[in-house]
C-alpha cells in the first residue's frame, strides 16, 4: 500500500473544507507525464510509480454540505500500461464526519474524468469492465449536481472514451438533473467557481472564502489543475489527459501567482492542503503544517 493522503481539514472562519479519501491510483509515470526527467524530482515516484490519491472535498458552510467531486468509486482494476486503480472509501470517510449521503445538498464537479465521478450513481464506472448491475439512482439523491455546460457537452459527444465518464452509470443518471454553472457563480456564501478550462473544456475550480469577510486567505480547490507536486516545481509539464496543454499551463501559472491562497490538491499523496512557495524562478509545494513535500 503506497502512502496516501489522510482525512484532513482546513478552516476559514466558520467554514470547514475536509478532504475525504476514497482510494488511489498507481500510475506508470511516463504514460501519464511523458518526457519528465524524474531523476530531477526526487521523491516524486514510489517504487517507480506515480501515485495519485483519489477523494472528494466536503465544504461545510452555514447549514450547507457541499461535495466537490465524487472520486473513483468502488473498484479495484488494472489498466495495462496505465495504472492500477483502487477506490471505495468515500462514504466511510463521509460517515467519519457524521454525515450520510442524504446529508449532502450540493455536488460540484470540477470536471468529468473517471476519477472525479465515481460515486455519481450506485454503480461504479469501472473502465473496460463488465456491467453486472444497472444503476438504480444517484448516490447523493437529495443534492443538486452542478458542472460547466461545456464539460457536459464535450463528454456527451465522446461516450466510451477511456478516462471519461461512463454513459450508463454517470451521464444517463444525470440527465434531467444536472444544472449548469460558470465562472463567477456563487454556490453558497463564500463559495464561488472559476473557469479553469484547459485540462478539460469545462474544467472549474471552487474557491472558498470566509463568508464573514474576515481575513484575505482563500482555499482554492484545484481539481486537476495539478496532479502532482512536480507540476508546481515545473509548471511547463503536461499531463497526458490535458485536452489543451497550452491553456492548462496558463491556468497553472495563474493559480501559482495567486496571493493568500491555500491550494487544495486532491491528488497529492503526502498532504492535499498546501501553498506554492516561490523558490528562485520556480515554486516548492509546502503542506500547511510547513513540511515540504516533493520538489
Amino acid at each position: 500500500m503506497p502512502h496516501l493522503a489522510e482525512q484532513s481539514r482546513f478552516t476559514l472562519g466558520g467554514t470547514t473544507i475536509t478532504y475525504l479519501p476514497d482510494g488511489y491510483g498507481a500510475h506508470h509515470p511516463d504514460t501519464m507525464m511523458p518526457g519528465v526527467d524524474w531523476a530531477a524530482h526526487p521523491g516524486s515516484l514510489a517504487d517507480s510509480l506515480l501515485v495519485l490519491t483519489f477523494g472528494a472535498f466536503l465544504v461545510r458552510t452555514g447549514d450547507q454540505n457541499i461535495l466537490v467531486d465524487l472520486a473513483l468509486g468502488e473498484m479495484d482494476v488494472d489498466i495495462p500500461g496505465v495504472a492500477r486503480l483502487k477506490g471505495g472509501e468515500l462514504l466511510r470517510s463521509l460517515a467519519a464526519e457524521g454525515l450520510s449521503a442524504d446529508d449532502i445538498d450540493t455536488v460540484v464537479y470540477t470536471h468529468l474524468h473517471l476519477d472525479h465521478v465515481g460515486w455519481t450513481s450506485d454503480v461504479a464506472p469501472v473502465p473496460n469492465g463488465p456491467r453486472t448491475r444497472t444503476p438504480t439512482g444517484l448516490t447523493f439523491a437529495r443534492a443538486r449536481h452542478l458542472m460547466a455546460q461545456d464539460e457536459w457537452r464535450y463528454w456527451s459527444a465522446r461516450t466510451g472514451e477511456l478516462g471519461g465518464p461512463d454513459a450508463d452509470v454517470v451521464l444517463k443518471p444525470l440527465e434531467g438533473v444536472v444544472e449548469f454553472i460558470g465562472g463567477g457563480d456563487t454556490i453558497a456564501p463564500g463559495v464561488t467557481v472559476e473557469d479553469t478550462s484547459g485540462h478539460t473544456p469545462g474544467h472549474l475550480a471552487v474557491v472558498v472564502r470566509d463568508p464573514s469577510g474576515a481575513g484575505r486567505e482563500s482555499v482554492f480547490l484545484a481539481g486537476d489543475i495539478f496532479h502532482a507536486p512536480v507540476e508546481i516545481a515545473d509548471p511547463n509539464l503536461s499531463f497526458s489527459s490535458d485536452v489543451d496543454p497550452d491553456r492548462a499551463k496558463a491556468v497553472r501559472d495563474r493559480v501559482l501567482e495567486r496571493p493568500d491562497t491555500v491550494i487544495a490538491a486532491g491528488h497529492f499523496p503526502h498532504g492535499v492542503f498546501g501553498r506554492a512557495v516561490p523558490t528562485g524562478d520556480t515554486y516548492t509545494w509546502t503542506t500547511v503544517d510547513g513540511s515540504p513535500s516533493s520538489r
